[in-house]
C-alpha cells in the first residue's frame, strides 16, 4: 500500500521562495527544474565525455617533452 502525500500550504512569499532555492545545491537546483518542467534530467554519455576530453588531453600529451619522457618504455 503506498502512502498518499498530503499538500502542504504555506504561506510563502516569491522572495522567500527564492531564497529557500539559492541555498539548494546545484544538483538540487536541476532537480527540482526538471520537476517543475515536467522533464527527466539526461544521463550522461559516457562517448561524448570521452570525445570532449580527448581534445584537452592531447594539448598536454602531444608533445615533445611527453614523448622524451615515454621514449625509453
Amino acid at each position: 500500500m503506498t502512502a498518499q502525500i498530503q499538500p502542504i500550504y504555506l504561506p510563502l512569499q516569491f522572495n522567500q521562495i527564492l531564497e529557500i532555492v539559492k541555498q539548494l545545491s546545484t544538483a538540487e537546483r536541476q532537480k527540482l527544474l526538471h520537476f517543475l518542467l515536467g522533464t527527466q534530467p539526461e544521463k550522461e554519455d559516457a562517448t561524448l565525455t570521452h570525445f570532449a576530453s580527448e581534445q584537452v588531453l592531447a594539448q598536454d600529451w602531444l608533445t615533445e617533452k611527453e614523448d622524451e619522457a615515454w621514449q625509453d618504455l
